[in-house]
């Protein structure tokens, strides 16, 4: 499994395919099956919740939904090579524990198989060969059938880097798989199979999908093929670190390794979605999972069909929360919106005349609340679309069209702010940019930030950054941040730069 978040207590978020393809790196996956899945009773409708004897809503028939799903779904095994390095780790950095546990770490010198594995050159051992070696790879995943000919969905992160797809069908059937397209941004690939007369499932939509609704997940959790588990609709719409472009749908329905691609059913027996990833600090369950929305894997599978691949739109801006802090500072009635940190030269938001400060809070007439849902919303958009964005500036409205440009030329990316703390004054020590450093910096104006005390050091603003802009108005000279203070509310927001990255950080006045 692909530890994306590897900080140490804290909850990890991660992919759920045991052993996939370039998503792990992993050695050899043991399989472990209980034996094959029984073939599935004749189709019948799936049971809606029906009202119970005290007028609530009991639980769907998931037997029935199962028995009429279970045949479309199947087991995806893959296979290929990978480079390891001297320590044994493979050639995608993979720094997780598992990947630790792996190699790189040799045998302690006192046990008694020291010098045998040294002998034989075991990577990290003294002795080892220095050039990298290619390593077998296993991995497994789930999918499911979504035409009769044999077209399957499943996760990209499954397939990747795979020599060899193999799907296995609940009638004990197995099939060499084409991997028709796959696209990293939405994790979603499509297959093909060469098979006729297949059982399929039937697609829904999440727009009708509430929040406390029954699911059901069928997958390979740890191999084994055809496990059903069954939960509620936790959230919709969570924008994840790592997966910007979907809008992703937050069960609590148990999802283990092997269960990526899998579907996701609603209590009508229709696949809302494709199970992903989860929140995890053990590697394993832990009653926070998420799936791609099918209207998004429709949409992507669509265009890889046609073509061959997926296309993304890009606005062309960094982006951050609108926390309280920031809402005081840019006079807004509630923390929503996202908070344009950059802007790239010469990109479609410059274009359209976006600038640092501006706080997007609709487009195309759908509200933008936190600032995850703007990239998911620009994603799923067709490059050269037109988007009609409502924009926060100076403390007024105003409307902004631009024109989308094409992700795979440079993706959009979202910042990340400190947290405030601290009260009291800002606690800056400015000089104006000398022009050699405006040169360097790549800006026309700013302040350089020679020292830092009170609620600016509390809040992550640091010696040698370069204040660009308070409250959304140009850092010009001493004089006019002092008078930006003054005149602040409850906190003010700086754009500084570091490292040639922007990033609003607020800082409280007290």
């Amino acid at each position: 499994m692909n530890n994306i978040l590897s900080t140490p207590r804290r909850l990890t978020l991660a992919l759920v395919a045991a052993g996939a393809m370039g998503a792990t790196g992993a050695g050899l996956v043991t399989n472990m099956r209980s034996g094959h899945a029984a073939m599935p009773a004749p189709a019948a409708a799936a049971v809606a919740p029906q009202p119970g004897a005290g007028g609530g809503v009991v639980a769907p028939d998931f037997a029935q939904i199962t028995a009429r799903n279970g045949a479309a779904v199947v087991n995806i095994s893959v296979s290929g090579t990978t480079k390891t390095s001297l320590s044994g780790s493979d050639d995608d950095d993979d720094d997780t524990p598992a990947a630790q546990q792996r190699g790189g770490r040799g045998i302690d010198p006192d046990d008694p198989f020291y010098e045998f594995f040294r002998q034989f050159g075991m990577p990290g051992m003294p002795g080892a060969p220095r050039h990298p070696r290619e390593t077998p790879m296993r991995g497994e995943g789930s999918g499911f059938i979504v035409s009769h000919d044999g077209l399957i969905l499943t996760n990209a992160h499954v397939v990747k880097g795979a020599n060899s797809v193999t799907v296995k069908l609940t009638d004990r059937r197995e099939f060499r798989a084409k991997v028709l397209g796959s696209d990293p941004k939405t994790d979603i690939a499509v297959l093909k199979i060469d098979a006729k007369d297949l059982p399929v499932v039937q697609l829904g939509s999440t727009k009708s999908l509430n929040v406390g609704e029954w699911v059901l997940a069928i997958g390979s959790p740890f191999g084994f093929e055809n496990s059903v588990t069954a939960g509620v609709v936790s959230a919709k719409g969570r924008a994840l670190p790592d997966d910007s472009f979907v809008p992703f749908i937050q069960t609590d329905v148990a999802v283990n390794p092997g269960n990526s691609g899998g579907p996701l059913f609603n209590a009508r027996g229709e696949v809302v979605g494709i199970n992903s990833q989860i929140y995890t600090r053990s590697g394993g369950y832990q009653g926070v999972s998420f799936a791609i929305p099918i209207e998004v894997a429709t949409k992507v599978k669509d265009q890889i069909v046609a073509t061959g691949k997926a296309s993304h739109a890009r606005l062309g801006v960094s982006v951050q929360e609108v926390n309280q802090a920031f809402a005081d500072s840019f006079q807004l009635d509630k923390p929503e919106g996202a908070l344009v940190a950059g802007v790239e030269p010469g990109g479609p938001a410059d274009k359209a005349g976006l600038k640092s400060g501006d706080v997007i809070r609709s487009v195309d007439g759908q509200p933008i609340v936190a600032s995850g849902d703007l990239p998911a919303y620009v994603g799923q958009a067709a490059p050269g679309a037109k988007l009609r964005m409502d924009v926060w500036r100076h403390g007024k409205s105003e409307e902004i069209v631009a024109t989308l440009g094409d992700a795979s030329d440079k993706p959009s990316k979202t910042a990340s702010a400190d947290k405030a703390v601290g009260k009291g004054k800002l606690g800056l020590a400015l000089r104006p940019l000398q022009p050699q450093e405006r040169r360097e910096a790549g800006i026309d104006g700013g302040l350089v930030i020679e020292d830092v005390q009170g609620p600016a050091l509390q809040a992550g603003v640091q010696p040698g950054d370069v204040l660009l802009a308070i409250n959304g108005t140009p850092a010009q000279g001493v004089d006019q941040v002092r008078q930006a203070v003054a005149k602040a509310g409850k906190s003010v927001a700086l754009l500084i730069q570091r490292d040639g990255d922007r990033i609003f950080v607020p800082v409280p006045l007290g």
